[in-house]
């Protein structure tokens, strides 16, 4: 045997010694190249998270500026720039893949699709929709029509997913608390935008009666319903159809609506029988479908699919965001804005028509038709600053001056889920313990413009029982001198300046009776006892104020069971009423 060469041992030792090499490398390889394609993904995703997390704080900050008094459309801008971002950062491929990593893929999953939600609210619903308001082409609903029901549409999956994110249990803090304010604002927004094309007639013309109280002469949903106007929205588009006043209803009686003797006996015999006393119960549904009843028994057959009722001090509200507008008065033009709106509409009318008289009837009806018909082409053209309107709204169905009512079910079940918008009572006390506290004039004056009120309540639980002590007070601030220089429209029908005759109706929280009642003036009396009406008992109570006059009433309510805390419904008077609420039971 012939011994190797060390040039061939070498070699030999190479050749034996290569496989192992090179199987160590491949295995280094096979675990580095992934290891780092990880490494960069990861890093990749952590951009991508820190860029949805910058976006979406910045988005936030813009609606808190918004919502603290900023600009409404700089916000709109920023949110949408800043959703665009965050959507699409949330949208990358590698962040879809990495959801379906355990647990945390799940926070992933709500970071992204509350961002594409809030993409979808700002810049395929909120956006366009501001642009056409600033383009100066004039009315937008129409053109608005099909952004709003794309953007339903394409909103509704979101909205699911987020509403089932909520009980997730994987979501940690952060993660848990943006799904929440998330899908807390899509649960209100998305059956708007379910609702909205309908009710503007995308699926055929509907029709709403819009119903002007006069708080100068309340009654307990507001003031007389003094001006009806009839409003078709066809497929976008609002027109006005037809107006009444209250005149067009004269002698007309009973127009067909069931009323109990029990209501009759609370409210007078007058009730339903005459169109201005429809807001009489405290219950804006029912009050609806009677001024509807009245409309098509003297005006014409429409049929009515919903009531939104308005009064002059929400008008004085809107007016700040539309701007003035300019009415024809008895002299020539007169200019309303939300500093004069109330007392031109309230007062000053008295002062330039007779309304006792045919001419000045017909005067005063023509000014508040021309008024009503100015501030729809304001509002519908939407030529109005969207903060000022938001807030003048939300602050007007918070007071009671803006209530709606609409015929088809499911979208009167969405009203009343909005809360005071309805304008009803609760029917339990399990969110809030609400009394009501409401004034009616029946004196056929309009001396109300003139009467201060206020309403101290209070709320104790002891031995098992629950009270509630509430005190309404009325006082009429005006001097025998100056009432009897009022105009005769004014004045009381009967007694001119020398009384004014006051009705104040207590609804208990449901389920309480009444313990005792207290009673400061010179003519104050309980009346019609033992009243039930709402599922509620009511305290009524009826007065005579000369001018200058004060009178106080005071019920106390207990009953046992369960009470949510105390809260006032009353009347929306010209002077807002001052409320105190004391509540030790919560």
């Amino acid at each position: 045997m012939t011994l190797p060469t060390r040039r061939e041992a070498r070699d030999e030792k190479r050749r034996s010694a290569k496989p192992t090499d090179r199987a160590r490398r491949r295995r280094l390889l096979w675990i580095g190249i992934p290891s780092l394609v990880i490494l960069l993904l990861l890093a990749w995703l952590g951009f991508r998270v820190l860029t949805v997390k910058t976006s979406l704080e910045a988005a936030q900050a813009s609606l808190q500026d918004a919502q603290a008094g900023g600009d409404v459309s700089s916000a709109i801008e920023s949110v949408s720039r800043e959703a665009g971002t965050a959507a699409s950062a949330a949208g990358d491929p590698v962040w879809r893949a990495a959801e379906v990593i355990p647990w945390a893929g799940d926070n992933l999953r709500g970071v992204r699709v509350a961002a594409e939600a809030l993409d979808v609210v700002a810049n395929r619903i909120g956006k366009p929709v501001i642009d056409m308001q600033r383009d100066g082409q004039g009315s937008i609903l129409s053109r608005a029509l099909p952004v709003i029901a794309d953007g339903g549409e394409a909103l509704a999956p979101l909205t699911a997913e987020l509403a089932a994110l909520e009980t997730n249990d994987a979501l940690i803090g952060p993660v848990k608390g943006g799904v929440v304010q998330v899908s807390q604002v899509l649960s209100g927004l998305q059956p708007v935008l379910d609702l909205l094309p309908g009710l503007l007639g995308a699926d055929g013309a509907k029709n709403y009666l819009l119903v002007f109280q006069n708080n100068a002469e309340s009654l307990p949903l507001g003031g007389s319903a003094a001006s009806q106007t009839m409003i078709r929205a066809d497929n976008g588009s609002l027109a006005i159809v037809g107006q009444a006043s209250s005149t067009t209803f004269d002698g007309i009686g009973d127009v067909g609506v069931e009323i109990s003797d029990a209501l009759r006996t609370l409210y007078g015999v007058t009730y339903g029988t005459r169109i201005n006393m429809s807001v009489t119960r405290p219950d804006w549904p029912s009050a609806a479908q009677m001024v509807a009843a009245f409309w098509n028994k003297r005006v014409d057959k429409t049929h009515v699919d919903g009531a939104i009722s308005i009064d002059p001090l929400a008008l004085s509200r809107i007016l700040l965001a539309t701007g003035p507008i300019t009415v024809p008065g008895p002299e020539g033009d007169i200019e309303l804005n939300n500093e004069n709106a109330v007392e031109i509409l309230l007062t000053k009318t008295y002062e330039w028509w007779d309304a006792y008289t045919p001419e000045g009837g017909v005067g005063s009806d023509a000014f508040f038709a021309a008024t009503a018909a100015k501030v729809f082409e304001a509002v519908s053209s939407g030529a109005f600053d969207l903060k000022d309107m938001a807030w003048a709204v939300s602050e007007s169905i918070d007071r009671g001056s803006i209530m709606a009512w609409m015929e088809d079910p499911e979208e009167q079940a969405f009203i009343e889920s909005s809360g005071k918008l309805a304008g009803i009572l609760p029917t339990d006390n399990s969110v809030e313990t609400a009394l009501g506290v409401y004034f009616r004039d029946v004196s056929a004056s309009k001396i109300d413009y003139y009467l201060r009120t206020s309403i101290d309540a209070s709320m104790t639980c002891a031995d098992g029982l629950t009270r509630v002590t509430a005190s309404a007070t009325m006082n009429l601030d005006i001097t025998q001198e100056a009432a009897e220089a009022l105009p005769a429209y004014v004045q009381s029908y009967r007694n001119g300046s020398t009384y004014y005759s006051k009705h104040v109706f207590f609804y208990a929280p449901p389920g309480m009776e009444i313990e005792s009642m207290r009673m400061e003036g010179d003519w104050v009396k309980p009346f019609r006892e033992g009243n039930m009406d709402l599922g509620r008992v009511v305290a009524p109570f009826e007065s005579r104020m000369p001018p200058g006059s004060t009178v106080t009433v005071e019920v106390t309510f207990v009953g046992d069971g369960e009470f949510g805390p105390l809260s006032i419904r009353s009347t929306p008077m010209v002077k807002p009423t001052e409320v105190e609420v004391s509540d030790t039971c919560h």
